[in-house]
């Protein structure tokens, strides 16, 4: 192991002005599903994490709020830097975590695989974070519900076969179920357990 790869990257240089720009940023995405919302060049996030992986978790994390992640990054830099940024923990059981990042073409962990809340506290379930190809040049998929005026079409690409499947299944248990955001780059895509997949081409 060379020295760097010992050496923890750096997190906000403003934590409480950059943490409130980034948290606005990311209700706005959850507020108006499928529309990108940009969440800046804050920070330089470590390997594995897209930036604004890194800054929705930087700005959401905390030692309540355990995150998943893949083995490979939970035990290499990403997980280092969180565990120092946020004081979280990271688990091992994706139906534990607060928090989620996926690859949106890994085959596993499905969206039924992280916790949909119950009835009594549906607002405990999981936020899940989708590393993407892009958010355009995908299979388009048209979206209505809270937030959308009418219809919206978006097109990611770089997601798994049968994920859109899985939204519709997800957006089906409504109130209960999880609330996703598609990660490229310095972008955020929302799509909130309230948001339907009304069609696809």
């Amino acid at each position: 192991m060379a020295p760097n790869d010992t050496l923890i990257a750096a997190g906000f240089a403003d934590p409480v002005f950059q943490s409130q720009g980034a948290f606005r940023a990311l209700l706005a995405a959850l507020s108006e599903p499928g529309l990108a919302c940009d969440l800046g060049d804050a920070i330089v996030p470590p390997a594995g994490l897209e930036a604004a992986t890194a800054v929705a978790l930087l700005t959401l994390a905390d030692y309540e709020t355990p995150i998943w992640l893949p083995a490979a990054l939970r035990d290499g830099p990403a997980g280092a830097w969180l565990r120092f940024h946020c004081g979280t923990a990271l688990v091992d059981d994706p139906a534990r975590a607060a928090f989620v990042m996926i690859d949106g073409a890994a085959p596993e962990p499905r969206l039924a695989a992280f916790n949909a809340g119950d009835d009594q506290f549906p607002d405990r379930s999981t936020t899940v974070l989708i590393q993407c190809a892009g958010f355009e040049g995908g299979e388009a998929v048209t979206l209505e519900g809270p937030g959308i005026a009418g219809q919206r079409s978006i097109a990611p690409i770089g997601l798994r076969p049968g994920f859109w499947a899985e939204v519709e299944d997800n957006a089906a248990v409504y109130p209960l179920g999880v609330d996703l955001l598609l990660v490229h780059g310095a972008q955020v895509l929302g799509l909130p357990r309230s948001t339907q997949i009304v069609g696809t081409r």
